[in-house]
């Protein structure tokens, strides 16, 4: 299944009904008067999240989506029916912005929630509501107002707890791997991972938590270089930030300020989120543990809590890790941008 996170479609309500000239007909009664009924109402357009789904794939290749014009009026003073309604359901986390202004038009968090983009237009009045004194018999009526016309962006923002985030072969995928029952593509190679992965953790109470591997970032991703622009969004709702620094890496420290340059560009609020500091692969390592222990000491001063020391392909330090997760979240309540 491919991983759409952005789409831009056009919504459009329905036309209202028109409203009807007729004249009551009955025996005996040679001046009935008119009796056109109203036209009923276009229907609109919803957004409706879903758990159902994890992608936009299904606005991929369809843009276009118009509700039911509503029917014309009837005789007798009938209104006409109203036209159905067009039901569009999203994953949670879905935001939809409208082009033209760049408003938020609704931000789709629980399965349930739902929004009305385009509204249909209102049915058109019969020739009864034109009698008049001087005209006894109208002979005119009301066109149907046309629905709402809309162009929207959606966008997909992981319902995540926990983004695990760091420079390509930081080791993200092995760990969400281990941690759970998410099984991403691995390599030793750089951008391995093309989207973001889910996976669900266990707590001891036996709550799921949903860690999200997000995909390469690096230095310039807020401006649209490597991938990593693609999917800083996904971070924007966690409530924990899992920094992974590999300590293979020629420049640990480096690297570490390449990323956290990049959250303060990107920003969102995302340099003020709680961030636990890991350094991974220990079992990859050479470096003595007298240069692992500088190197954690030079990072504390940007974490509020310990600096880790794992190995997900040896599940070294992972009990230390999660306790430290859970201790966060447990700290904090959700606070989504």
């Amino acid at each position: 299944m491919q991983f759409i996170d952005r789409v831009e479609i056009e919504v459009e309500g329905g036309t209202g009904g028109d409203g009807l000239v007729a004249f009551r007909r009955e025996k005996y009664v040679p001046a009935g008067g008119p009796a056109g009924g109203d036209g009923g109402r276009g229907g609109s357009v919803y957004l409706l999240a879903t758990d159902n789904l994890q992608t936009l794939l299904d606005f991929r290749y369809a843009h276009r989506f118009r509700a039911e014009n509503g029917k014309r009026g009837g005789n007798n003073n009938c209104t006409g029916a109203s036209g159905g309604d067009r039901i569009l359901e999203v994953p949670c986390g879905t935001v939809a912005y409208d082009l033209e202004t760049g408003e938020i038009v609704g931000d789709l968090v629980e399965p349930g929630q739902k929004v009305c983009v385009a509204e249909g237009g209102k049915g058109g009045h019969g020739n009864r509501h034109y009698l008049s004194n001087r005209n006894r018999a109208p002979e005119v009526a009301q066109e149907g107002r046309p629905g709402r016309i809309r162009q929207l962006r959606l966008e997909l923002k992981l319902l995540a707890e926990v983004g695990i985030i760091g420079l390509p072969n930081a080791g993200k995928s092995t760990l969400i791997s281990v941690l759970s029952a998410a099984r991403p593509k691995i390599a030793d190679y750089p951008f391995t991972t093309l989207v973001p992965n889910l996976g669900v953790v266990r707590k001891p109470t036996g709550d799921g938590t949903v860690f999200a591997d997000i995909p390469g970032l690096i230095a310039g991703a807020h401006e649209g270089l490597g991938l990593g622009h693609e999917f800083l969004r996904h971070i924007e709702r966690t409530r924990v930030l899992l920094h992974l620094v590999d300590v293979t890496a020629e420049n640990p420290l480096e690297d570490y300020r390449v990323i956290r340059e990049e959250l303060v560009a990107y920003d969102r609020g995302l340099p003020e989120r709680p961030q636990i500091i890991a350094l991974s692969k220990l079992d990859a390592c050479d470096r003595t543990p007298e240069e692992i222990q500088d190197l954690s000491r030079a990072l504390q001063p940007d974490s509020d809590y310990p600096i880790l020391q794992i190995s997900a392909v040896a599940q070294q330090g992972l009990d230390e890790l999660l306790n430290a997760v859970w201790y966060v979240l447990d700290q904090r309540e959700p606070e989504f941008v």
